[in-house]
């Protein structure tokens, strides 16, 4: 495959899945406003479920089954890249009803154990999304391994639009029934949305099926692998992919089984530990979720230009995609931690303005969880380098050392600082993958990096940035209240950040260029005599 084709295809799932979580942000805040952090606490003991099942079949079974199918259409064998399609349409399948089953006949056995009984209903309604998230994950892969990249985002699309109009829709109509209701009402519409994604991409497979079945019986071989070897290899492929990039999921999770049992071993009620839990992960959590898709997108965009340096041994294009990426994820990441850092408290009230109270309870949590935006930037993009480099075990190993340190940091704080302990074991463990994701990316590369380039110059540019944005908001806020004002203070943040990256060098003139329309982008700082 071309750079050009890969350029296109990261361009093509980059921009599909920072819609996606723009789009997700529209659900979880008026989702918040409508059932308060007591129905998002009932909601957000299923949902993390959900979200990593969706990065399994968002990144990780795709990737394995892309894979496998362009490497057999590559030599010619296309009947057996069709049996990859068929047999992993068959596990995935089977995975698909064991795990609806699971979630569904257990459901009260589960939240007993979470300690929060509360959400029976929204586990329950979570269960179809556990059958049919998996079947997109198998269309999705072999689509992609036909390098045909726009059913996965057509389908990414559709299936988030659909949740988040069923979800709000169910959360309203049934909140005189209750919170528990509500919660689950929004939980059901996120299991709506991976039905409409199936129905798409079943719809695009059905245009396309003459059209592939017509290569298999042009190029018959005999060359057939058994059906093991093919189910071992993408489990061998897809597992490590998927873990090395579900930081945000695993922590999630990590949280749903230690967080209100903690509490309430502490002395709070189930309704008190549940509401607070609320507030760290259906209040605060996701608002880190926007800038952690753009470090993802960088991150899988790497892959295939890391994995492609390396096959053929080109060491220098290696050295300048590794360097490019430390920089990347720290201009996505400082300017985010310190930006939200700086208005921890006015952001959390202008998304949720009819929880003020537990808005800005949440405020705290979210200044915490943005410190580690930086560190989670880091080891997203390291562990898809590493991935490209054919080392995703080395991210899972980090991973682990960092869900260690999570779960034992947030056990013990939790107790003294309720849900606040919570958010510091997240970014401690963040700092712990990210640090050492990197140190495995350097000892497997010995690239040389410029940490003046890539960190110090954007940390600059980030403080003074920070500087400016509290400066402004709190001139502003004297005459215009806290919303405008907040808005007001982000949009200035994000002029002076762009302004102090071009001044001190950190983007290059040629590198504006290389964006889309970055010639005319190009064009216009230099007649304002920026570049």
């Amino acid at each position: 495959m071309s750079k050009k084709t890969f350029i296109k295809g990261a361009a093509i799932l980059g921009i599909a899945g920072l819609l996606v979580q723009i789009m997700g942000a529209f659900f979880r805040i008026p989702l918040g406003n409508i059932i308060g952090d007591e129905g998002m606490g009932y909601f957000q003991t299923a949902y993390p479920i959900y979200v990593f099942l969706l990065v399994f079949s968002t990144n990780g079974a795709p990737a394995a089954i892309s894979k496998m199918t362009s490497e057999r259409i590559a030599l010619g064998l296309h009947s057996e890249a069709y049996r990859v399609f068929k047999l992993s349409f068959l596990l995935m399948s089977i995975l698909g009803i064991i795990a609806a089953a699971v979630f569904f006949f257990g459901a009260k056995a589960i939240v007993i154990r979470l300690g929060n009984s509360g959400a029976y209903y929204a586990m329950i309604a979570i269960a179809p999304a556990l059958l049919f998230v998996p079947i997109m994950a198998v269309f999705r892969g072999f689509f992609q391994g036909l390098q045909h990249m726009e059913p996965t985002a057509v389908s990414q699309l559709v299936e988030q639009a659909v949740r988040v109009v069923v979800g709000l829709t169910l959360a309203v109509v049934l909140f005189p029934k209750g919170l528990e209701m509500a919660a689950a009402g929004a939980t059901f519409g996120t299991s709506v949305g991976p039905i409409a994604g199936v129905i798409v991409l079943i719809i695009i497979y059905s245009l396309n099926r003459k059209k592939i079945l017509k290569n298999i019986e042009d190029n018959k071989d005999n060359n057939k692998e058994s059906a093991g070897k093919i189910l071992s290899s993408l489990a061998k492929i897809a597992v490590p992919i998927t873990i090395g990039v579900s930081i945000l999921p695993i922590m999630n999770i990590a949280d749903v089984a230690i967080v209100i049992t903690r509490m309430k071993q502490t002395g709070f009620t189930e309704v008190e530990a549940n509401a607070l839990y609320g507030q760290l992960s259906g209040m605060a959590g996701p608002i880190i979720n926007i800038p952690m898709a753009l470090a993802l997108s960088v991150a899988l965009s790497m892959v295939p230009a890391i994995a492609a340096a390396n096959s053929v041994k080109d060491l220098e294009f290696l050295d300048t995609n590794i360097k490019l990426g430390l920089r990347t994820s720290m201009i996505i990441g400082i300017p985010c931690t310190f930006g939200i850092m700086a208005l921890s408290e006015p952001i959390m009230l202008l998304l949720f303005p009819l929880q003020a109270e537990s808005a800005s309870s949440a405020a705290p949590c979210l200044f915490i969880l943005a410190i580690g935006i930086i560190f989670l930037s880091l080891a997203q993009t390291m562990a898809g380098i590493l991935q490209g480099l054919g080392k995703p075990s080395v991210a899972v190993v980090s991973l682990a050392a960092g869900l260690i340190v999570k779960c034992i940091l947030t056990y013990i704080l939790t107790g003294i600082y309720n849900v606040q302990g919570a958010a510091i074991g997240s970014t401690a463990a963040y700092a712990v993958i990210g640090i050492m994701n990197f140190i495995a990316v350097k000892r497997y590369t010995d690239t040389k990096f410029n940490l003046t380039l890539s960190v110090i110059k954007p940390l600059i540019s980030g403080i003074i940035m920070c500087l400016c944005v509290l400066i402004s908001y709190y001139i502003c806020h004297l005459a215009l209240g806290n919303s405008l004002s907040a808005v007001i203070s982000i949009a200035i943040g994000a002029l002076v950040y762009g302004i102090m990256l071009i001044k001190t060098k950190s983007i290059r003139p040629h590198e504006i260029e290389l964006l889309p329309k970055g010639k005319s982008i190009a064009a216009l700082l230099r007649k304002f005599d920026l570049i």
